[in-house]
């Protein structure tokens, strides 16, 4: 016995159609914020439990400094979690900001989106971002289109005390901290 196969051509090509279980999941925005700067731990663990599954994360640290490492220098915690801090020898805890700090912000966020916008990662942890935004370090309305223009898969962690309400608007999740003292 004998089989042939016929190659069978189609008037117009069909559009392909993919079932609604295989499509991209969306990525979120969520914002920590307090009136304390004391809450990162929380942020923190939630990067490491998604790094340990197997997600790629990236930390970014725009206020901390102290250990030059800026953004050709990351550090490497495990295989999934990369996290980058400012080039500079200070933390900053104020709007007061030397000329070469703010060049070190800006090269930090400027890196932040270059790597954001290959798809590498699928957290991106910004700490400290509303204090970088507030202190005119960062515009806001960047950070808005950084967010809005994002590879769809990434989820983005906002922290900070005092988000401005251009941040709060974007996000699709927004924790407050909020410490109570019982008398």
């Amino acid at each position: 016995m004998v089989s042939q196969l016929k190659s069978l051509t189609l008037a117009s090509p069909s559009p392909i159609v993919r079932h609604p279980l295989l499509q991209t999941v969306e990525g979120t925005v969520q914002v920590f914020t307090a009136v304390h700067r004391s809450f990162f731990t929380n942020v923190m663990v939630q990067a490491l439990r998604i790094a340990d599954q197997g997600k790629p994360v990236l930390i970014v640290q725009f206020l901390k400094g102290g250990i030059h490492q800026g953004p050709s220098q990351p550090m490497q915690l495990g295989q999934n979690l990369d996290w980058i801090r400012s080039d500079m020898t200070r933390c900053i805890h104020d709007p007061e900001v030397s000329t070469s700090e703010k060049q070190a912000v800006k090269d930090l966020w400027l890196h932040t989106k270059s790597v954001v916008t290959k798809g590498r990662y699928g957290l991106v942890v910004l700490d400290e971002l509303s204090l970088a935004v507030n202190y005119g370090l960062i515009p806001t309305q960047d950070v808005v289109d950084f967010l809005n223009q994002r590879p769809p898969q990434v989820d983005v962690i906002l922290t900070g005390p005092a988000m401005p309400d251009a941040l709060l608007t974007v996000a699709d999740q927004v924790t407050e901290f909020r410490r109570n003292f019982l008398p």
